[in-house]
């Protein structure tokens, strides 16, 4: 870790197509290899396919899934007194965003068979509706903290 001074934040250009900082994360998130026009063309091909699947608002329908994947606690070890313990720690909202966007993209690539705007499309359809991979991962991660809140003291 540096020491000498906090790396400053970089401010998000929106995407072209939606005028979205949201959308311009997801595209970024699914991004690999700097191959930005391959993103592009999967995101919003799985935009245009919520669109049509449930004919609401696709960046409504995003926000809402998105919202529904974002961890609010996770566990950290600590290490006290030769003792490894998992606390309950909350976490910070752009953290939670980057793990959402991050299990999406890791479950939607496991769906083997289906093109990636389908699969992206499935786990986002899925999560608006409150289930899925990446809801029960949410969930494991949420019960790990709660199984562990007696040691939500060691968090400092």
């Amino acid at each position: 870790m540096s020491r000498r001074r906090r790396a400053s934040k970089r401010s998000l250009i929106p995407d072209p197509k939606f005028n979205s900082e949201l959308v311009a994360r997801v595209i970024n998130s699914m991004m690999q290899r700097g191959k930005k026009t391959t993103a592009e063309r999967i995101v919003y091909g799985a935009i245009d396919e919520l669109a049509a699947k449930t004919g609401k608002d696709p960046l409504e329908v995003l926000d809402h899934a998105i919202a529904n994947m974002k961890p609010k606690v996770e566990v950290k070890s600590r290490r006290v007194g030769g003792t490894t313990y998992q606390v309950p720690v909350e976490i910070r909202p752009a953290r939670q965003l980057a793990l959402a966007l991050r299990w999406m993209a890791q479950f939607a690539a496991t769906r083997r068979g289906t093109p990636m705007p389908k699969a992206i499309a499935v786990e986002l359809l899925e999560a608006y509706n409150g289930q899925g991979n990446v809801i029960k991962k949410r969930d494991d991660t949420h019960k790990m903290a709660q199984a562990n809140k007696a040691f939500a003291h060691y968090a400092w």
